[in-house]
């Protein structure tokens, strides 16, 4: 597998792992009942519970475009040490992001987004060239 293909692999994985801390917050914040209810009647979510689920979906955003990223450069057979550099770039500012997004780390959490954003869009460059 090549560094960016594992890289993608992690980066779907923390995804995963994101998804439980939400579902564990979002429950204690609302509830059993309303979780397995059919939530016709939204809750807007606050505090730790709203934070992850933001940070959850910032992700969600990031990976379709780190995905495609990946595979471009995959399918080109553009992958060098620039490209696994990025990607590995973009996997650690994505766990990053997600303490910097909790606990609000301002600006550091804008600035950590940047650098998986900036990793993201130099992969997709390199795999023009």
């Amino acid at each position: 597998m090549t560094p960016e293909l594992t890289a993608l692999t992690l980066a779907a994985l923390l995804q995963i792992l994101q998804m439980g801390l939400f579902s564990v917050l979002a429950q204690r914040q609302v509830g059993a009942h309303y979780a397995a209810s059919p939530r016709d009647e939204g809750l807007g979510l606050t505090g730790a519970a709203g934070r992850a689920q933001r940070a959850m979906n910032n992700h969600f955003e990031g990976l379709i475009l780190f995905s495609i990223a990946v595979f471009t450069v995959t399918w080109a057979d553009r992958g060098d040490g620039l490209t696994a550099a990025a990607a590995a770039l973009y996997l650690m500012a994505r766990l990053l992001y997600i303490p910097a997004y909790l606990f609000g780390w301002a600006p550091w959490r804008s600035l950590i987004w940047m650098v998986g954003f900036l990793a993201t869009a130099i992969m997709l460059v390199a795999a023009l060239f």
